[in-house]
């Protein structure tokens, strides 16, 4: 599988409404701009971070070629009053900061971990003092002057400069309203230590934030979810390798596909390698010792795999025109799957896409299931 998915190691939101709340341990992250109980203009951002040993280890060891993509994913939970049109952006975070304990319901509040005024806790570690020290290179922040008794503090992150490093998703009426943002480009920087790696703060555009202009909510599940659509960062990257030897090529529609190692069951941790063993549904009559019905041949080099989940019926991996084609070497059709990027005690079901070369499409879906264990 060329498709690696690792977990958040912490995340939060942070107000400008409340500067020193902290929301390390919500199950909710949000991404909103709206009005306060004292009708001042106010947002709230998200930051989020992943082990940095395990992005660097994947990218060393994994990838096999120096090409590759990283993507930013979090699933919508709730989002109200939202325009026909919005951007996210997301940037990489310049300074450390700490997850804390704290829910937005707490009462009263907990202040200690990350908040809009502080990387740490209260009065600890301030993001920056000053609008001075805003604009300071490599690294910009967003000032936030006192309108009102409560918010009367400066804070709400700060991160890497460059529009290299920056990454945006437009949204329409009719798109779907999960995360998904190309963040290959300050992976990379922080893979070669370019810049250091504190993880995404997610924001909604400038000309937004802190106006009139537009007040909706999006609230995207966190990396303390107990649902199973936590955040992850997805690593990609092309393994397709092709290789028939004296095996023949399916050509037309009329085959079928079977597994030949598929246990049922797999260990989180684990990389399986599926063969697919695949023949003419009405093989040719031929002069042999063995039934023709064994004949394997090779999928066509334009083949992909898929995995849905059995029980929501979501496609947890969808066909990928690079990512998730089918290799295949002189004993058939294969592809791996890192059973970490599953959810654990599920089960999945796996879907092929075959695209002849007559031009031809064919899905099968033959109830091949296996489940992910702990």
């Amino acid at each position: 599988m060329a498709i690696y998915k690792i977990f958040p190691e912490k995340s939060a939101t942070i107000y400008s409404f409340y500067p020193t709340l902290n929301t390390g341990l919500d199950e909710i992250l949000e991404l909103s701009t709206y009005y306060s109980i004292n009708g001042t203009d106010e947002v709230s951002r998200t930051l989020i971070q992943f082990p940095s040993a395990q992005v660097s280890g994947t990218i060393a060891n994994l990838v096999s070629s120096s090409a590759f993509d990283v993507y930013l994913k979090l699933y919508l939970a709730n989002a109200s009053s939202i325009p026909l049109n919005y951007t996210i952006f997301s940037h990489p975070l310049s300074a450390s900061w700490n997850m804390g304990t704290g829910r937005l319901s707490n009462v009263p509040i907990t202040t200690d971990g990350v908040s809009w005024q502080y990387k740490d806790q209260l009065g600890s570690n301030v993001w920056f003092t000053s609008a001075s020290v805003v604009t300071q290179s490599p690294a910009t922040g967003s000032y936030r002057s006192g309108s009102n008794s409560i918010t009367g503090s400066v804070g709400g992150g700060y991160w890497y400069t460059g529009s290299q490093y920056a990454s945006s998703q437009s949204f329409t009426n009719s798109t779907s309203k999960d995360i998904e943002l190309k963040v290959t480009n300050a992976v990379s920087a922080s893979f070669k230590n370019i810049i250091s790696d504190y993880g995404f703060i997610l924001k909604h555009s400038s000309s937004i934030e802190f106006t009139t202009q537009s007040k909706f909510e999006t609230k995207y599940f966190s990396g303390n979810t107990h649902t199973i659509y936590p955040p992850c960062l997805e690593i990609r990257w092309n393994d397709f390798a092709y290789n028939v030897g004296s095996l023949s090529v399916i050509n037309s529609d009329a085959f079928v596909i079977s597994l030949g190692n598929n246990k049922g069951e797999f260990q989180q941790d684990s990389v399986q390698r599926f063969r697919i063993n695949s023949r003419d549904k009405f093989p040719a009559r031929a002069f042999q010792t063995s039934s023709v019905y064994l004949n394997n041949k090779a999928l066509p080099t334009s083949s992909y795999w898929s995995i849905k989940d059995l029980d929501s019926e979501e496609i947890v991996v969808d066909y990928d025109l690079t990512y998730t084609k089918i290799s295949c070497d002189t004993s058939g059709s294969f592809f791996d799957v890192y059973m970490n990027g599953l959810q654990p005690e599920r089960y999945y079901k796996l879907l092929f896409k075959t695209v002849l070369a007559t031009g031809g499409t064919v899905i099968s879906d033959n109830n091949y299931y296996f489940k992910v264990i702990r």
